[in-house]
């Protein structure tokens, strides 16, 4: 029998929802992604490398793989990607892909070990079950993984046929990303993504027989004609498959920015009060069939590792989302893919050529990034403290960073008392702390954080928080 999750959120009126319910950030980084520069290239990223492992940098590796194709295109998608069928196509990827892992472990000081490699796209399982094993081959030959390393796939069911997930398994996979989106099929017409419900049972069914250790489900809501009553129905469908995680993206409709979102009439997504109704009647469910709310959008049984990371208080975000190992290096590879090291972000380009021209000349393919200040790592620590733990502790802030709080945060804490009034905020003595009723808007109170959210209009260019 599961043990019941704790309905650790409760549900401002709608009202007060809307009134909060601006642009912001998702926080998978901070500064965020849009403020890198290209003054920072590669020769700045090796130097980061480079001083690995030197002065008080003994962090952790992680590893992330970028994986751009897709043989089909969905229409909600805002991930780079490249949609084809042509495997040649992955070839000429993984030759590059392999060059850019000798030129980047060439680089880096320090322990070499990693404790965290994971895969996106694009869906990774574009790859065929050769080229599956050939791309950890490339892995391993530059990096060591830790025995017990969480090894992890972004999984289109599409791709994956049974054997696959076995294939999988064998390479090394222990934890794999199931897309599903929505099990209603007129939901999935509308995306361009017909996904029968028995075949995502096959592949998490194959997952367990062939011991993946976490099993994680992405869903999401305010897609075109979903509703209460069909998403009741397919959050049954979830609570039967009992993935260990679950993910509930909201879903950000900016055909502006993402060419396969014009595809959606917005005519056809529910509306606001509907959307709303679907994120609550999901927590609930949810909770009530022993997920605990991680926050934001994410969800794990309370005997997950995510949910105990939470309650030991090393709950991590990065831009894969919530993660478990705390303060890792992360290293990125592939086209688009963004690294974290050492107070520096460090992002690839976008687009293919950009990257195989970089990779292809013997040089990293680092175009832009950005090195933080000491403003930048206190704000990024408050921030993630608000994502993570709902909670900023003010004495281990100024320890850490040998601040008063209380002066150097006194335009923030100001601005918060609109927040402390409408009960979504407690403004302690010794703490900040995001109420149950304010758990919905920790991004909105998150934001007020950003020092650079002050400085331009750009806040406008991100999706809305609920």
């Amino acid at each position: 029998m599961e043990t019941q999750g704790k309905l650790n959120v409760e549900f401002p009126d709608l009202e007060l929802l809307q009134r909060f319910d601006v642009p912001g950030p998702r926080y998978t980084s901070y500064p965020t992604a849009d403020r890198f520069t290209k003054e920072f290239g590669a020769e700045d990223f090796k130097k980061v490398l480079n001083a690995r492992g030197t002065g008080e940098n003994t962090a952790d590796l992680s590893l992330y793989v970028h994986i751009p194709f897709c043989a089909n295109v969905c229409f909600f998608c805002g991930c780079n990607k490249e949609v084809t069928k042509d495997h040649c196509r992955s070839k000429e990827y993984l030759e590059v892909l392999s060059k850019e892992c000798e030129l980047v472990s060439a680089e880096i000081g320090g322990n070499k070990e990693v404790v965290q490699l994971h895969f996106g796209g694009g869906s990774p399982t574009f790859l065929n079950n050769e080229e599956i094993f050939q791309v950890m081959d490339i892995i391993r030959s530059h990096f060591a993984l830790a025995p017990d390393a969480e090894i992890s796939i972004e999984v289109d069911p599409r791709s994956t046929p049974v054997d696959k997930v076995e294939v999988l398994a064998k390479a090394g996979f222990n934890r794999m990303s199931i897309g599903v989106q929505d099990f209603d099929n007129r939901v999935q017409i509308a995306v361009n993504r017909v996904q029968p419900f028995e075949m995502t049972k096959a592949v998490l069914d194959a997952a367990r027989a062939n011991g993946f250790k976490s099993i994680n489900m992405d869903l999401i809501y305010g897609l075109p004609f979903q509703s209460r009553k069909t998403f009741e129905m397919t959050l049954d469908k979830v609570i039967e498959l009992s993935p260990d995680r679950i993910a509930l993206y909201h879903f950000a409709h900016l055909p502006e920015h993402f060419k396969p979102q014009r595809r959606i009439n917005a005519e056809d997504l529910p509306s606001t009060p509907e959307k709303v109704g679907i994120m609550m009647d999901a927590i609930k469910r949810l909770s009530a069939n022993g997920y605990h709310f991680i926050g934001m959008d994410h969800f794990a049984k309370v005997t997950d590792e995510l949910a105990k990371a939470q309650e030991n208080g090393t709950l991590q975000r990065n831009f894969q989302g919530y993660s478990t190992k705390p303060e890792c290096d992360m290293v990125a590879l592939g086209v688009s893919s963004i690294s974290k090291v050492n107070g520096c972000y460090a992002a690839n380009p976008r687009d293919l050529e950009s990257y195989y021209a970089a990779i292809r000349s013997g040089n990293l393919a680092t175009n832009r990034g950005y090195l933080l200040n000491d403003d930048d790592r206190l704000r990024a620590k408050v921030i993630m403290e608000l994502m993570c733990q709902f909670k900023v502790v003010k004495a281990d802030i100024e320890k850490k960073f040998d601040i008063n709080f209380n002066e150097y945060f006194d335009f923030e804490l100001n601005n918060l008392k609109h927040f402390e009034a409408e009960g979504l905020v407690r403004l302690e003595p010794d703490y900040i702390e995001v109420t149950p009723k304010g758990k919905l808007l920790v991004r909105a109170v998150a934001m007020n954080f950003d020092r650079y959210l002050r400085e331009d209009e750009r806040v406008r260019r991100y999706s809305r928080i609920v």
